[in-house]
């Protein structure tokens, strides 16, 4: 199983990041909360800090997990572990994302996730159905 970390990041107007999947890589297309594969020894805390200063080149604060999603996709499971997190600074640039955008929880089901993040996607609108 491939554990992966997830940051749920809520600014001042809040709005939450979301980041789409590049052509190319697996879920191409989708929307998820972004993150990466935890490191042999990593905590989730400090994989959502190096892998948001990595590929979007900004900096986080992770301060509340949020929840566990395992999700098997047949060609791999993977466990996700979402965290709240601020962002400090920086400008979001992105390197494994097409698109990013800051959107109102209530407007989270308007998009098409990948199937590991919906769980979290049901939980920030308060329900159990997407």
């Amino acid at each position: 199983m491939i554990e992966v970390a997830a940051a749920i990041i809520e600014n001042e107007q809040g709005q939450i990041l979301i980041a789409r999947r590049r052509m190319g890589k697996s879920q191409a297309g989708l929307w998820e909360f972004p993150g990466g594969k935890i490191e042999m020894g990593e905590t989730p805390e400090a994989c959502l800090v190096r892998e948001l200063r990595e590929e979007m080149g900004i900096e986080i604060e992770p301060y509340a997990w949020f929840g566990v999603n395992e999700y098997d996709y047949g060609t791999a499971r993977i466990k996700l572990i979402a965290y709240l997190a601020k962002k400090l600074s920086g400008t979001i640039r992105l390197v494994d994302h097409d698109a990013y955008l800051w959107v109102h929880r209530s407007e989270l089901s308007e998009y098409e996730w990948a199937q590991a993040d919906i769980r979290f996607v049901e939980m920030l609108l308060g329900n159990n159905k997407l």
